[in-house]
């Protein structure tokens, strides 16, 4: 009987060992690989932790009255739990990626994991008429237990492990990169990093620079070092004559760091705000980690290209030399006026610095798209197209996937996707955008994240903000959006048309039930990910 009751034990128990080191893996991932950040993620989301805290507090127990049958079922039971919260098969927007450095992490894991298995078997032991008893010792049962419960500290073990190894193979990609854009002297690259608007200003000025110019942009969202890294040696031609390099950063000195790798001629700094204040603890650090690009672009005698409407930038413009200001207002070298905006996009008045002025028009929607163009044509208009032949293809740039990407779902619904990680900005702008609509116009979204202390503060204010250009507002999470919700009924907003989701679907759902005589327009507004 207890070679039976062992066997199931130990199936049972280590199925739910590797569904929960993928689970925490895959967490581990969307945190970047970040050891500090990653606790702090396990910090914030303790009751995650409860359960099986509470079953490695019971391991003393078991200890004590012995591995009887009733016992070993019931932790049967409990670690089937582990398989049935964390089994394949949930669908997340960005899933587990098995990159060569997360098969590294799962070797060490296993590795790991091995121990408590080895002194495990080590402990069995046989009964007085020689048949062995498979782990009726107690403490066999405490040590496979212990590798279940103790999974996601040895996932953060794993990696601290493997931090040498890892470094060491970054390193060779890096330098392999540098290798490469070194034998590659006329290659142009430039950089662009700001708190908001960098990927869509990548887009734009990837759409202007192709019409004259072999052009390469780093793809999607690979705003880190590795990502630049990879788009380096898997992309970049000989025939590619410009180079555009998207750099994020959620610490001090990280773009100091992209910069070493990519080497920019010139730069671009779009914006600079309260995102991720969770990591970067206060504004200036993030302003001045943005201006780690313009410190290397003067260095090599670059330009750097400024949003002169963002007041944090406007106010350290004057450190550097070699500036270009671009943005709606009076004083910008580049300037944007007489915009006007509908439904159907935007037009606008470029004057150039020399005072030669065309006026564009785009499919985009809102006065902030107005802003990264402008600084897309600024440039492209510096690298020495003339900005009549500009016309056309400003005219032909198309939204960027889930920033205020228009989707017209038909059955009366049009759709505002503007799900990327949002920011207060970025939230205005939307709402702004939202307003121009002659419809029922509706929100849905959780709300905004990473803000550090001001996250409540500025989700406040967002409710407040919603009330005044929203017919309907859906919220999704009960405890995230409780500020949000907060700031509507502080605006004197009618309650009864604020709907509280548990997820997506269900706000979808609400959105199809409201009746109304005109056409829905519905804003997704930031979509968080699968780590919130």
């Amino acid at each position: 009987m207890y070679i039976a009751l062992f066997c199931v034990f130990t199936a049972v128990t280590y199925a739910a060992v590797i569904f929960t080191h993928l689970r925490e893996l895959h967490m581990f991932q969307l945190n970047g690989y970040k050891t500090p950040e990653h606790m702090r993620w396990m910090k914030k989301n303790i009751r995650r932790y409860i359960f099986p805290a509470l079953l490695l507090a019971l391991q003393p127990v078991l200890y004590i009255v012995g591995a009887s049958v009733p016992l070993i079922t019931a932790f049967i039971c409990f670690n089937a739990c582990f398989i049935i919260n964390n089994k394949p098969g949930k669908k997340f927007k960005k899933p587990l990626v098995y990159t060569a450095r997360v098969k590294r992490l799962m070797t060490t894991f296993f590795i790991l994991t091995a121990v408590f298995v080895t002194f495990a078997c080590l402990n069995l032991r046989s009964t007085e008429d020689g048949d062995e008893v498979w782990g009726r010792n107690s403490l066999t049962y405490i040590l496979i237990n212990s590798a279940l419960y103790l999974t996601p500290l040895l996932v953060v073990l794993a990696n601290l492990l493997n931090k040498p190894i890892e470094k060491a193979v970054q390193n060779w990609y890096i330098n392999d990169a540098k290798k490469k854009l070194a034998d590659m002297p006329s290659l142009h690259k430039v950089g662009i990093t700001g708190s908001y608007g960098k990927t869509s200003m990548k887009f734009y000025l990837s759409e202007l620079l192709s019409t004259k110019y072999e052009t390469l942009k780093t793809p999607e969202s690979f705003n880190t070092p590795m990502g630049v890294t990879i788009t380096i040696r898997r992309d970049l031609k000989p025939t590619h004559e410009y180079f555009i390099c998207e750099m994020g950063a959620r610490r001090v000195h990280e773009i100091k760091e992209l910069c070493g790798i990519a080497n920019p001629h010139d730069g671009i700094i779009t914006s600079v705000g309260p995102q991720h204040l969770e990591t970067f603890r206060s504004i200036e650090n993030v302003l001045n980690t943005k201006f780690e690009l313009a410190d290397a672009v003067q260095a090599a005698g670059g330009k750097i290209y400024l949003n002169g409407d963002n007041e944090l930038i406007r106010k350290k413009a004057p450190e550097y030399k070699n500036t270009v200001l671009y943005g709606l207002q009076e004083g910008n070298d580049y300037r944007a006026t007489d915009i006007t905006v509908s439904d159907k996009g935007t037009e606008f008045t470029v004057t150039a610095p020399d005072g030669e002025s065309f006026r564009y028009s785009m499919k985009l929607l809102g006065e902030h798209n107005v802003q990264n163009v402008l600084g897309a044509i600024a440039y492209a208009h510096g690298t020495g197209i003339p900005l009549d032949k500009l016309l056309l293809p400003v005219k032909r740039i198309a939204a960027v996937p889930h920033r205020l990407q228009l989707l017209d779902k038909g059955n009366g619904v049009t759709y505002i996707d503007d799900a990327y990680n949002s920011n207060p900005n970025g939230c205005r702008a939307a709402l702004n955008v939202l307003s121009l609509f002659d419809a029922c116009r509706i929100l849905v979204t959780p709300g905004m994240v990473e803000l550090g202390a001001k996250q409540e503060e500025l989700n406040f204010e967002f409710g407040q903000e919603a009330a005044k250009a929203c017919d309907y507002i859906v919220l999704v999470g009960k405890n995230q959006t409780v500020p949000i919700y907060n700031g509507i009924k502080d605006a004197g907003y009618n309650m009864e048309q604020v709907f509280v989701a548990d997820n997506l679907n269900e706000a979808l759902a609400k959105v199809q039930s409201y009746q109304t005589s005109k056409k829905k327009v519905v804003l997704l507004e930031n979509d968080l990910p699968d780590n919130y």
